[in-house]
């Protein structure tokens, strides 16, 4: 089922799960053609991670693609750096800051004492500079148009909002989350818990369901066990050499 580093089932075809540790500036879909390229078969992804994020990206091939909702529905694990005392449009690095403010005020345990208010379940807005789709566009592209977006909130579940370092205004933490959690949108939200600002530094998705990160291939690991394995994959595909 899951394509691992000892794999010898090349038909990508009938179906296969890859874990991949989607790199920097990558996007999902960059992720996805590159392995449909390598596999010769139907290739899809459950559950967007941002271009400025890293980590486990889960990818179906042939048949599999079935799974795809399922795959997306499972909960996530994230860690990451939220800097304090600045935001930004986009909630992350992509865009530049739009406003400072103070933050001589946050002593390590108002930040402890925030994260509790955004466990359980939450109502969450999320960013303008996001996928989801309105009349037929992205807001993203809404946003970059100068256009106004309304974003309406999402019912949602932070199970777990653990701070693991504190280097002001950096503040490092784990959240384990239900599907469709913006943890940029969290990250916005945490500022203005604190009454500050803040926005999403980097943010790593360590974990979907059962899987984990440790167990995904790097995108050059995975590039050169398949070109090593080019000819079984092509006769798996039915494709004729030439």
């Amino acid at each position: 089922m899951i394509f691992t580093k000892d794999s010898q089932n090349f038909d990508f075809q009938t179906g296969q799960i890859i874990l991949i540790d989607k790199p920097l500036d990558w996007t999902s879909f960059d992720v996805v053609n590159k392995l449909k390229h390598a596999t010769k078969a139907k290739t899809g992804h459950a559950g967007t991670l941002d271009p400025l994020a890293t980590g486990l990206v889960i990818l179906c091939t042939g048949k599999f693609t079935k799974r795809i909702q399922e795959l997306q529905d499972q909960e996530k694990e994230y860690t990451g750096t939220i800097c304090l005392g600045a935001t930004r449009p986009s909630y992350d690095q992509e865009t530049e800051i739009n406003a400072t403010f103070e933050t001589s005020h946050i002593t390590p345990e108002l930040i402890h004492k925030a994260t509790k208010q955004f466990l359980g379940e939450i109502d969450q807005i999320p960013p303008i500079f996001s996928a989801i789709k309105m009349d037929g566009k992205t807001s993203y592209d809404l946003a970059r148009a100068g256009k106004e977006v309304e974003m309406k909130s999402r019912r949602l579940t932070i199970y777990e909002f653990e701070i693991t370092g504190i280097e002001m205004p950096l503040v490092h933490f784990r959240v384990r989350c239900s599907k469709g959690t913006y943890i940029r949108s969290l990250a916005y939200d945490f500022g203005k818990a604190l009454n500050s600002g803040a926005y999403l530094h980097d943010l790593r998705r360590t974990k979907s369901g059962p899987h984990t990160v440790e167990n995904a291939w790097t995108i050059p690991e995975i590039t050169d066990y398949l070109f090593a394995h080019k000819d079984v994959i092509l006769h798996h595909a039915g494709i004729q050499k030439r």
